[in-house]
């Protein structure tokens, strides 16, 4: 796997993506992460690189090295300070799926004069795609528009980490998050992205995430395919 050879150093990039693969599955509560030796041959990083992305890792309390038996996770969900209950994604680990995440496109563009994206950010933002399989069938479409400023963003940054991680280390602030429920049909590279019927009505979600002065900083639609899994929200009370 190619690594951004920008700002952070490369063992925290490991360390960010071995954490995303947790988070979403790949690497299963209880079992052992990939040797060093296979995490040095993927990244095509040093032992010491390798060493130091574990370590980080393990002083954050997601892995637990053993001498002699691997390096294991221990933890599979993240702490934010924009949620006291548990991602959508963590539930669905939790249910034993496994998810893989995708990157399709990275760009700067022209939003249309009637469009929402032109409404929030005026003539021209940043458009970030991406899809979520359920193992190998495609289940969520993203389509993400943040405020200009990014212009250096590349899917090898977004592979490193996860998207809300990455805007708030650009120092792009983030408060909370509106969240948006409706049925609608996706567009038709949607549907074809997600191996679905022309015209099939899926749930669609769109969210605003504001900064701490109300103003909206990330918008996104993202259409569910609802016939593979349900939109699971968990509260504690």
């Amino acid at each position: 796997m190619s690594l951004s050879r920008k700002d952070k150093p490369l063992y925290m990039q490991i360390a960010n993506i071995i954490k995303d693969r947790i988070l979403h599955g790949v690497y299963p509560i209880g079992l052992n992460i990939p040797s060093e030796p296979q995490l040095e041959q993927e990244f095509n990083v040093s032992k010491i690189t390798v060493r130091g992305a574990i370590q980080e890792l393990v002083q954050e309390g997601f892995l637990e090295k053993g001498s002699g038996k691997g390096t294991k996770v221990i933890r599979n969900t993240s702490s934010s300070k924009l949620s006291k209950w548990k991602k959508f994604t963590e539930i669905l680990v939790d249910e034993g799926h496994q998810i893989r995440k995708q990157w399709l496109k990275a760009e700067r563009v022209y939003n249309e004069v009637e469009s929402e994206a032109f409404r929030l950010f005026g003539e021209r933002c940043i458009r970030l795609e991406r899809i979520y399989s359920l193992g190998d069938i495609p289940y969520v479409h993203y389509t993400h528009y943040l405020v200009n400023g990014m212009d250096d963003l590349d899917l090898l940054d977004l592979n490193a980490q996860s998207l809300y991680e990455l805007l708030e280390e650009r120092s792009v602030s983030l408060e909370k998050l509106r969240d948006e429920f409706s049925v609608a049909v996706p567009p038709p590279d949607v549907e074809e992205i997600l191996l679905l019927d022309k015209k099939c009505p899926l749930l669609k979600r769109t969210r605003y995430s504001y900064d701490e002065l109300g103003k909206v900083t990330e918008y996104s639609v993202g259409f569910y395919n609802t016939e593979l899994q349900n939109y699971v929200v968990n509260y504690e009370v």
